[in-house]
């Protein structure tokens, strides 16, 4: 049964708040995972980078096929994935604030500690987030409301960005009374319990606002067998799959190094003098290098809007894939420039993200509205939906991806002979490595997914024959 497929704005603001309560959690993993537990919590890089990455790899691999296969067998009186985001809300919140607590205990006890919290945060993830997603396939079968849905949820997640990016360094900083490591261990403790709370709140209206309007078949029988076999012979799954993954591997090496950047590459005094007039606008921030890297990843961001806003139209009219394509290419070009910035060159550096952030933000709503896409696909191939476990890809990708990247940040220090929490500052070749994680190494996984994106097969002319062909068959 089907019923319409226009979607209102509270429910589609009401979406969009569901994403906006896991990217509290999500944009600060990108941004701080590596810093906190390396400058924070105090772990030696090479078992920060291990935790990150072997806890990541079997969040990614074990709990979201699982997770997928639960919630598209899930039958209740509110819908198939609605339910997990209420169900998860508080105990997401609850294991987010655990995870960013340092408890008094000896160094193998905090290693065991974060090993289980880590753990813990990204399974309640999974069952929030990936229901969350596969939401968006069954919400409506419209490809032009999905396109609009989608840009909402972003500019949403932009939103959750921005907070994190710009200016929570700054609030751990204010929240602890410092920046040793023992003031913002507080602070950290401070922010997240408030995020944490606002969270919990969000993913409640979420579920309260949204509605359920693709019902699978009463017929529709398959077993999980069936459901993976599909998966695997879905080409344009799996490309969607390792495409999500280079996306967020670069996305956790940039964005969980530039504070390193700022810190041990850009030099201060003309980051000074570049900052004076932003003081008069933000006087709040505890120094120049906490204001230098919110006025960056702001600049960013806010550009980054609107491309997401004009996102719809462009793909509306080229199609998700050329567009995507065009737009992720243009954004590494950005990234690979940073390599070439003298230390002293602020308002270059800070026009190249501005732009990286526009053209980015073009292509962040189109990949989400593309897993959508592959579950129409998987629909029109088989006459059989499994929404969830085919959104499993996007979390399997987006976990696999955050633990690679992550993992690599600190990794890659190590390698660099970079010093936490020293104070007779970095060697050369330390700060050569945070130049590098900025640039050339992010650039590469971008660079392989536009590759991989010529092998994707659903182009705009296959788009409107599948969203053809699956209206006349659900009437």
């Amino acid at each position: 049964m089907e019923s319409s497929q226009k979607l209102s704005v509270v429910e589609k603001i009401g979406y969009s708040l569901g994403d906006l309560a896991a990217n509290l959690v999500f944009q600060t993993l990108v941004t701080w995972i590596a810093y906190y537990y390396l400058n924070i919590y105090g772990l030696k890089s090479e078992h920060a980078s291990m935790l990150t990455l072997v806890v990541g790899l079997v969040a990614a691999f074990a709990f979201n096929p699982i997770m997928g296969a639960i919630a598209d067998r899930t039958n209740s009186k509110w819908g198939k994935f609605r339910p997990w985001i209420l169900w998860t809300a508080i105990p997401l919140g609850v294991v987010s604030l655990l995870a960013f607590k340092t408890p008094d205990f000896a160094y193998q006890g905090k290693v065991i500690y974060a090993v289980i919290t880590y753990a813990l945060l990204l399974l309640l993830y999974a069952a929030n987030n990936l229901p969350y997603g596969a939401l968006s396939g069954v919400i409506t079968g419209d490809m032009k409301e999905r396109n609009s849905l989608s840009s909402y949820r972003f500019v949403a997640v932009m939103f959750a960005q921005f907070f994190v990016q710009v200016f929570m360094y700054n609030f751990i900083i204010k929240a602890g009374g410092g920046t040793d490591a023992e003031a913002m261990k507080i602070g950290i403790s401070k922010v997240m319990t408030v995020l944490a709370i606002i969270g919990t709140l969000m993913l409640i209206i979420c579920f309260l606002t949204t509605k359920e309007r693709i019902i699978p078949k009463p017929e529709q029988k398959s077993s999980l067998k069936e459901d993976l076999g599909d998966l695997f012979k879905n080409k344009p799954w799996v490309i969607i799959l390792t495409v999500t993954t280079l996306i967020f591997v670069t996305l956790a090496l940039k964005g969980g190094s530039y504070v390193y950047y700022f810190e041990n590459y850009v030099d201060k005094a003309e980051l000074t003098a570049f900052l004076e007039p932003f003081k008069k606008f933000l006087p709040t921030f505890e120094n120049d290098t906490s204001l230098g890297l919110g006025v960056f990843n702001g600049g960013g961001i806010l550009v980054g809007l609107i491309g997401i806003m004009i996102s719809p139209w462009f793909a509306n009219r080229w199609g998700k894939r050329n567009v995507f394509m065009a737009s992720l290419l243009i954004a590494t070009v950005f990234i690979i420039l940073f390599y070439f910035f003298p230390p002293k060159s602020i308002a270059i550096i800070f026009a190249a993200q501005i732009l990286h952030g526009f053209f980015y933000g073009i292509n962040t709503p189109i990949l989400w509205t593309m897993i959508a896409d592959v579950a129409d696909y998987s629909e029109w191939k088989n006459n059989r939906r499994a929404t969830a476990i085919i959104f499993s890809a996007m979390m399997v990708g987006l976990k696999a991806g955050l633990s690679i990247g992550s993992s690599l940040v600190s990794w890659i220090l190590g390698k660099y002979g970079y010093m936490p929490q020293s104070t007779s500052g970095q060697t050369e070749s330390a700060i050569t490595g945070t130049k590098m994680l900025v640039s050339i190494y992010p650039a590469i996984p971008f660079l392989l997914a536009i590759v991989l994106l010529f092998f994707y097969e659903i182009n705009k002319k296959m788009e409107v024959q599948i969203e053809t062909d699956l209206k006349q068959r659900r009437s």
